[in-house]
Parts: C-alpha cells; structure tokens; sequence
C-alpha cells in the first residue's frame, strides 16, 4: 500500500515578548553576580546522541538528555557545552555531510522516554561549528528522533519527530525542509498517538529514506508501548511516497524499532522489533533493501526495554558488524547472528558512534557519560570533564565549606564540598547511596546521612564515621494495605527536631529516633484511585513494571519552621493537605487552588518563614501534557490561594525557594532555567549568568552564606554565591544613581592552599572566589568622565586602587585585600617576595567610589578567619 502525504507548511513561532524582556532585564539586572558549575563529572549524565565528524576524526559531538550540546575537538579527551541558552533536552545532533565544520543540527526533546525524561521546544541550526545558534521551527515537536541532511543539497533536510509523550499530538511524522528549515513539511503522519521514532537515509541513493512509526503513551501511573499503528515504511521518491515494509516482520502489534543501513552496503539493513510474542521478538535483518526481513537473534540484550534502548549502528566500513544499546550493549561481528556484551562501563547504552578511519575506536553515550574504546569494544575507558549529572534534590549542612548532598537519576546518592583546595574534584565527592538516587538529607547535629533509591526499595541512614549503613524505610503493620512509595519517594527531616524524620507513602509516616520506629500520622491523603494504581500491567507490548509509574502517592513534605505541628503534604494526583496539631487532623485544601487543573501533581511545598499561615505550592502537570507553569502563594493555611505566576516565565515549574531574610525575594524552578522576583511574584526576571536554560529540581538556600544552590536535571549542582544584593532591590535602590549593597565582615580565610590533582582532562568545579567583593548598582551605564574606585582607611589615605564596573545593573567588583605594590629599588637579583604587595591587618576600611564629581562611598570591617585543613 502506498501512502501519499499532502504537504502543508509549518512556519516557527519565536519566544514571547514577555519572556524574552525576562531573559534581557534579568541580563541587566544582575549583571555581575554570576552562578558556577561545580558538577560533578565523577558520575556524569544520560548521553542521547552522538555524531562524530564525517572528514576530521578529532570532532565529536554529544547530545545530553538534559545537560544540552558539548563539542570535542580532540578526540573526545575534553567536551565543551555550546548550547547553554537554548533547551537542555535534546534528541539528535547531526552534521551537514557537505559542510561539516560549519553546520550543526541539533533537534531538541530526548526520545528514551522513560517517566523522568525532560522536553524539547523544536529544531535548531548552527553556521559556524556550534557558536552561535538559531531557532528553526517545529517548535511543538516535543522530541526529535532524528535529523538528515541531504549529503549533496544542504536546503533539504528530513527530520523524524516523535512527537508528544503525554498526550495526543498532530505534529508527530516525518517532515522536509528545501529550504534550509525556512518552511517545513510534513511528508508522512499516521496519527496523533503514532510518531516517527527514527528515521535512515540510503547515502548512495538520497532519495530512498526508511522511517519507524512508534505507538506509545505514557501517563504518571502507566507506560504503553505498541499497537497497530507502529510500523517500517520506505520512500524511494525523497518522501513524496512511502509503503509499508513488513514482509517476514511479525504480524499484529508493533512497538519501537530502531532502523540502519550499513553505509558500505546499503543494501543491508538492520531492525529490532519489539512484537506481541516474545519468540518473534529481536533484531531482523534485510540484504535487499527491505524487500524482505529474516530474524537473526532475539538475544536479552538486543529486546529489553525497547522504550529505552533501539539505537542501531552499522560498522561504516563493514556491514557485518552491527551494534545495538541496551543495558551493557550488543555487538555483533558476524552480521547479526550472534552478540557479545561490549565492555565494562556504566550500564544503559543510547548510542554508539564509530570513528571515521579505524573502526576498533568507538565513542558510546551511556547513562553515566561517554565513553571511548580503541579496541572495538572489549575496554572501554570514561570521559571525566562532562558534568551533566542529572540531580533531583539538593540539601546542604553547616560545615564551614558547607556540603551539598543530592540524589541524582541511574548514578545513586552523593555528597561533595561547596569548595575545596585547588578546586572540587571527583575524589571530593563520597557515595551515600546507590541505584537511582533522589532526596538525602545530613542530619542536623550528627555525621549522619539519610538516603534512598528509587521507590523506597531502600532507606537508608549512614553512619559517616562509622561507615555503618542501616535500612529504616516504613514497613506495613497489620492491617494496612500495601504500601505505596513514589519512585522519587519524599523524605524530609524537621527544622525542629534533630532525630525526626518524615516519609510518605500514601499515608505520612514520622520517626522521631532518626528510623528506628516508626509511626503513621495520617489517613491515605492521596485520591486512592484504584484506576491508577494497575502498575503490574504497564509497559505494553513489554512489560517494565519498575516502580516509575506508582502513583497515587505523597511526593512533597514540609514541617515549618515556626511551628513543629504545622506539617505540609503534597500528592502526585493533586491533594494539597495540612495539619496543624501534628497529624491529628488534617486539611485538604486543594479545591481552593484557582485554575489549577484537577489532579495535576503537586510537585513542591515551601512553608514561608515569615508566618505560620503562608507556604507556596509548586505543581507539574506536564505528565498530563499541560505544559503551563503553576505556583501559588496562600496566607491563611490554603483557604485561599493566589497565583504567582506571570507571562515571563517559560517552562513548566519544578522548584520554589523563599529568601530567609526578605519575603518578596523567590526563586522558582523550571523545565528551562531560574527565574527571581524581587517583588514576591508580580513579575519575574530569568537568572542566565551562567544558569543554562535547564531543568531545576530543586533549590536550596545556605543561611551563613546566603548561596542559592541548585539541583539541575542535566546540569548538576549550580551555585550562585551570595545573593543578599538581591535583597535590596527595590524601587529606592533603582531610582539611585549608584547605590552600594551593604556588606557584611569581609574575612580573609587562611588556609590550606595545596590541591589541584587531578589531571587535565578531569573536570574541576571552581571555588568561590576568596576576595573581598563589592557590589553596587548603577542606574545607568557609565560612558562619560572620569570613574574611579579606591580602598582607603577610614582617614581617607589610599590603600588600593581598583577598576570600577560600569554597567548598568548589578557590579561586583573584587578586591584581594592586598595595598599597593611596594617599589622596588634596581639590582641585579631581586625577590619575589619582595615584589608582593603587603594584606591589610584586620580592621575598619572605606570603599570610594569618584563618578565625574559625585563621590559614593561605604565603610567595611576586615576580619581574619584560620581553617584547619
């Protein structure tokens, strides 16, 4: 059967005009006060693409399943991130054969769609290897499976979307651009629940394309994978016409398949289908042109997990080699026949590219990074400079540098230092826990650490110390029902008492000796709906009943910190419920939430800090296919709520943060980045100073040094130092020519200043800096007369002289508590020491500022703090 598609044309749309003031006022604003990325590396992130450079062998490629676009141009020894400002969730990354070192692809929206996998918001195109980007449409595609260029005309390009993975989509299909993506069409759909899960193109005939069409859905309590729609087609016309090529596929039910052609043999092709009975499951092979398909091997690892694993890649210079993902991933050196694991390396394989001369150096992208082999797979060896770890939470202590702790996807639980001499390297980081990590909390006065993995299979309490482990998750007693846990299963520990501890099941259950007993202090507080709670039966066409999709369960949890009976929960099917004597009596205070829709998840509580009735309310509702950000405010215990959201937010909303000093200050959370308020949420401007446009899970907040720390799925732990300047934003503040944020004691931290170990392909999360810091707001940029900054003592001697900023908004400007360089008289041998410029005694100090004939000025006190190492 032959199936014609009409063309229509799909024009791109631009962000709105209020999102983008947000992203250009947070620009201005903030200036100066900039993030750092301190990782880690040591256990990486998801790879979903790789794309090695068709002429030049030292140019790689890796697309990331939230961490965006990292180049190499040496082989792969080092990566750098080149796509930073755009979506982090990308889907395919493709060179143009006919010139690669200029033009990049890069289709957005991970297609390993497991429950936790992040959105794409369309296609985007580089000109010049990668620095600078422009958005080409498709921008309601979600995930892009796929990117071809023609190899001899760079305007048409074929690009395979997946489409929507939680609801109907009509922009699924194959689409073509002759136009270097000015106009799109769509040149093959089936319909809004079947999309194209990857798409081949026969290099020595362009105008003969194969695509898979895979018929899936997820919802927050199922996964179906297959269905009648799901099947092989072929075009022999460059896409005008395409027919079904099934002859020797099973009949019935389809799932995912993945499609390749050997490149030196395109006559070849490779397909693992995922099929009703499990015999007729396994990776298909046709020697002429998909005429007709025989069953090769149905061994385990070329069938498990399809939605996960369906990537296939064909030797370019030897057709019988072939390589399939999967948990450890598959090799084949006889065409198919038979397959050996490749080597040891972190399980769950994506991708696998080969190098363009030798074919025994591959690159594979693994749930924990890439890795390289130059043996054809038998050793494989890691990249350690990619920091795409996938964190879902963040916590930090009170440790002098603080710690910052976190669970992160398929990589377990961490804890690591906010710095570190020489840098944070991997050897800073410490294992607390394994699996799929997710919420791990230090206890508050103990070298004790609470950690999990996915669906309470385990809780755990370490015992640093000691290195002893206890298991303390809840356990039913008689006469309760099974327990329900969500795969991110909330725990939370008490602002109040040291040893208590919270987790949720459906009901809330509360210890107050760190684990050791526990008692429920809550009726079911979820809907209980029996609808969604038929786990065993999910996958579809493959069973994969994981823990992923329980539902029905408590996901947030929060005792305030005003008063230990006030304790906040929030569901994954929309309860939002309150106590206020300690679990005796509870409230359902979700009915009053205005234009939520009904049972969207609710994702964070923050109880405010400032009153006993007020607490913030996050909800997600993209796992119902609303893609619209939620966040409410209420003042009276949930009896009534006002929304905080405003149209400069982009990306559905994860995370929310109250300053502990001003009320009106917030942080907020989304699929695509950071966004502040100064104004407790009557508008919001985006934090890009080195936040990339990333899922954040989580944030926390470190009370002695005012740091927002934040948990990215994609990005790892980000760190913006000291944000009280933003304390101070308000309209007196704007309205000043220049206005100096106040200081607290500037300290010079004597310390161990030995580290830096480890080598130079090894990533290095940098320090904050250990300089003293003056920031200051200018009204507007400075560009005539003179402009000056000194540190002088209180009698108005100079010390020091200093480089102003003159920017508009936010200015930091650093200073290293040293005077000025003593002269040194002419010789023949000289000192270094002599050339040093002496530090400051502690005391009291002015910074001056002379702007043409105004002079600004702000006292300080120097103080000396000694660390033991």
């Amino acid at each position: 059967m032959k199936y014609i598609i009409l063309p229509f044309f799909v024009f791109f749309t631009i962000i709105s005009s209020e999102a983008q003031e947000a992203v250009t006022k947070g620009k201005e604003l903030f200036g100066d006060l900039k993030a750092r990325q301190i990782g880690p590396a040591l256990m990486s992130g998801r790879i979903s693409d790789l794309e090695v450079h068709p002429s030049n062998d030292r140019i790689i490629y890796a697309g990331t399943a939230g961490g965006g676009v990292w180049k190499s141009v040496d082989g792969g020894a080092k990566f750098q991130s080149i796509f930073d400002d755009y979506c982090q969730s990308v889907g395919a990354v493709v060179l143009d054969p006919s010139q690669p070192d200029k033009v990049v692809w890069v289709g957005t929206g991970e297609t390993w769609t497991r429950n936790s996998v992040s959105a794409g918001n369309g296609i985007y195109r580089s000109g010049d290897g990668g620095t600078n980007w422009q958005k080409m449409g498709l921008e309601n595609s979600e995930r892009i499976g796929n990117i071809i260029v023609h190899p001899k005309n760079s305007d048409i390009v074929y690009v395979a979307v997946l489409g929507a993975l939680w609801s109907d989509s009509e922009d699924r299909g194959v689409y073509k651009t002759t136009d270097g993506g000015k106009t799109w069409n769509k040149i093959l759909y089936v319909n809004k629940t079947t999309g194209c899960a990857d798409l081949a193109i026969d290099p020595s005939n362009p105008g003969t394309l194969y695509a898979s069409f895979w018929e899936f859905r997820r919802t927050p309590w199922s996964f179906s994978s297959g269905g009648h729609s799901s099947a092989l087609y072929k075009s022999t016309d460059e896409g005008k016409t395409w027919a079904k090529i099934h002859n020797g596929l099973p009949a019935g039910q389809l799932g995912r398949m993945g499609i390749a052609v050997a490149p030196s043999n395109p006559n070849i092709l490779y397909t693992v289908v995922e099929s009703e009975q499990n015999k007729d499951k396994g990776l298909y092979r046709s020697d002429d042109a998909g005429i007709s398909w025989k069953l090769l091997s149905n061994d385990f690892g070329l069938v498990v997990r399809p939605f996960y694993f369906s990537r296939i890649v064909v030797d370019p210079k030897n057709p019988e080699v072939v390589v399939k993902g999967g948990l450890f991933g598959s090799i084949s050196r006889d065409g198919g026949k038979t397959f050996k694991n490749l080597g040891p390396m972190h399980a769950d394989i994506h991708d696998i590219a080969f190098d363009i001369k030798n074919s025994d150096r591959m690159y594979v992208g693994t749930d924990g990074g890439v890795y390289r082999t130059w043996d054809g797979g038998n050793t494989m060896e890691m990249v350690e400079n990619l920091p795409v770890s996938q964190f879902y939470h963040v916590t930090v202590d009170n440790q002098t540098p603080y710690n910052i702790y976190g669970g992160l996807q398929d990589n377990g639980s961490w804890y690591g230092p906010s710095s570190s001499p020489g840098g944070i390297e991997a050897r800073d980081w410490h294992s607390v826990g394994v699996g799929d990590g997710f919420r791990v909390y230090p206890h508050p006065t103990k070298k004790i650490v609470y950690s999990e993995m996915q669906g309470a299979d385990n809780i755990w309490r370490l015992d640093v110390d000691r290195q002893q482990v206890k298991t303390i998750q809840p356990l039913p007693v008689e006469g309760d029902p099974k327990l329900r846990f969500n795969w991110n299963t909330s725990i939370t520990t008490s602002p109040n008492k040291p040893d208590r501890i919270y987790v949720g099941s459906q009901f809330l259950h509360k210890s107050e000796d760190m684990g050791d007993n526990w008692v429920k202090i809550s009726p079911d507080l979820t809907t209980n709906d029996p609808a969604k709670q038929d786990q065993a039966s999910s996958g579809g066409l493959s069973r994969d009943n994981s823990g992923a999709e329980n539902h029905c369960t408590i996901f947030t949890i929060a005792e305030s910190e005003l008063d230990e009976k006030i304790v906040w929960v929030g569901t994954d099917d929309g309860q939002v419920q309150v106590t206020q004597d300690g679990g005796k009596t509870w409230k359902n205070v979700s009915a009053t939430l205005p234009g939520l829709p009904k049972n969207t998840w609710c994702y964070h509580i923050e109880p405010s800090h400032f009153r006993k009735g007020s607490a913030y309310a996050v909800f997600d509702g993209h796992s119902m296919g609303d893609m619209k950000p939620y966040a409410y405010k209420t003042t009276d215990f949930g009896a009534t709520w006002t929304s905080i959201i405003t149209p400069e937010i982009e990306g559905f909303t994860r995370s929310l943060k109250e300053d502990y000093v001003n009320e009106n200050l917030l942080f907020l959370g989304t699929e695509l980045g950071l966004y502040v308020t100064m104004n407790g949420g009557k508008n919001w401007m985006k934090f890009t100073n080195n936040v990339p446009a990333v899922a954040v899970m989580h944030i926390a907040q470190h009370k002695g040094t005012n740091d927002i720390i934040l948990a990215t799925h994609g990005r790892g732990v980000i760190i913006i130092d000291d944000v009280s300047p933003l304390r101070q934003i308000n309209e007196t503040t704007l309205n000043k020519e220049l206005h100096f944020f106040d200081l607290n004691p500037l300290t010079v931290i004597e310390e161990n200043g030995f580290g830096g170990a480890s080598g130079e392909t090894q990533f290095v999360g940098p320090n904050p800096s250990k300089s003293a810091r003056f920031a200051y707001y200018l009204k507007k940029r400075h560009t005539f007369g003179k402009m000056t900054m000194e540190i002088q003592d209180l009698q108005g001697n100079k010390l020091s002289e200093l480089t102003p900023g003159k920017s508009k908004g936010i200015n930091v400007v650093e200073w290293n508590f040293r005077t000025k360089s003593p002269k040194v008289a002419g010789g023949k041998t000289f000192s270094a020491g002599s050339m040093t410029a002496p530090r400051v005694p502690a005391g009291k100090y002015k910074v001056v500022i002379q702007k043409g004939n105004d002079t600004f000025s702000q006292e300080f006190e120097v103080k000396m703090i000694r660390l033991l190492q």
